[in-house]
């Protein structure tokens, strides 16, 4: 049963409305562009002046999906725009934290739109605390669904004009396995061992990996026009062609970009996690791990070789050193 104090101070915050949190900017097609291409979504609507100014929309305006992105805070968490309210608006899942209930999950979100945003138009939204369940237990653990509704509004000159709104609900409990039985189980039992997750394998990659594990790396070769092509395709990208052999690369490369993974932390890799993608100097690219090197010496441009390692006694994968100077 949940303590009778929790449910008399939530039920208190039922219905309150918190302050404002405008957008950084204002719609803009630059950001759209952006986001479309992120997306995949090609519509013109979108992006083409001309042909949205001759369309029943009567000029550009923004995909109406991008609604909850024009007031995100940013990369930094908090970092609201100047004049955003500092109130908490999930100050109601702190207060039920505070009873036990520890954990949170992302239950769902769902979008409502009045109309389409255009170009020049400046958001801010508001928060409703719309509703806490009662207790209830879910595979996840027990706990309280918790639903909050923020509605958006465009700046007008006289009154501002509601454009849209998200509702969204989380699910805020204690995990199954906090409880004192479940615990002393999970203690005794023994311990997995992560385990690197192979790639796949099929008819048109299977060559590359028994290569790695032969210490070789092999990349596709058409036999028609002798184009290299990496990820490995049943058909040539240049003539079409469905033949093809393989070629050993040398093993020599040049790094084109990189990422380092620093969160979440996945067992077993190794964090930070640097990532390359590497210009074989054969011609074509591939994504592979970088070892033999810290963060802050990683560079563009920087020579590498490959190196066969094998984890787990049957996963055998190339990784790239940098060479010394």
């Amino acid at each position: 049963m949940a303590d009778p104090e929790l449910l008399s101070k939530v039920r208190a915050l039922v219905g309150r409305e918190y302050g404002r949190v405008y957008a950084w900017d204002e719609v803009n097609a630059p950001m759209i562009r952006q986001w479309c291409e992120i997306m995949g979504l090609d519509n013109p609507l979108y992006t083409d002046r001309l042909l949205a100014a001759n369309s029943s929309n009567d000029g550009l305006v923004a995909p109406a999906s991008m609604l909850q992105v024009w007031c995100m805070e940013g990369f930094h968490q908090n970092n609201y725009a100047p004049g955003s309210t500092t109130e908490n608006p999930y100050e109601v899942l702190k207060l039920i934290e505070g009873y036990g209930y520890p954990s949170v999950v992302a239950v769902n979100s769902e979008l409502t739109f009045e109309r389409n945003l255009r170009p020049g138009e400046r958001l801010y939204y508001t928060t409703r605390l719309e509703s806490v369940g009662d207790e209830k237990t879910t595979g996840l653990g027990t706990g309280f669904f918790v639903t909050l509704v923020m509605s958006y509004f465009a700046e007008q000159p006289g009154e501002d004009e509601k454009v849209g709104e998200q509702l969204f609900r989380v699910f805020k409990f204690r995990p199954a396995n906090s409880q004192p039985q479940a615990a002393k189980a999970e203690e005794a039992a023994p311990k997995a061992v992560a385990k690197r997750p192979k790639p796949g394998m099929s008819d048109d990659t299977r060559f590359f990996w028994e290569g790695c594990a032969e210490g070789k790396l092999l990349i596709q070769r058409c036999t028609e026009c002798a184009t290299l092509r990496h990820p490995p395709a049943p058909v040539c990208i240049k003539c079409h062609c469905f033949d093809w052999d393989t070629v050993q690369a040398s093993g020599k490369a040049t790094l084109y970009s990189f990422v380092v993974m620093h969160y979440p932390e996945v067992a077993p890799f190794d964090h930070p996690n640097p990532i390359g993608l590497i210009g074989l100097d054969e011609g074509v690219r591939l994504t592979a791990g970088l070892i033999g090197v810290k963060r802050e010496d990683i560079a563009i441009g920087q020579r590498l070789q490959v190196e066969f390692h094998t984890f787990d006694d049957d996963l055998h994968l190339p990784l790239f050193r940098p060479l010394a100077e």
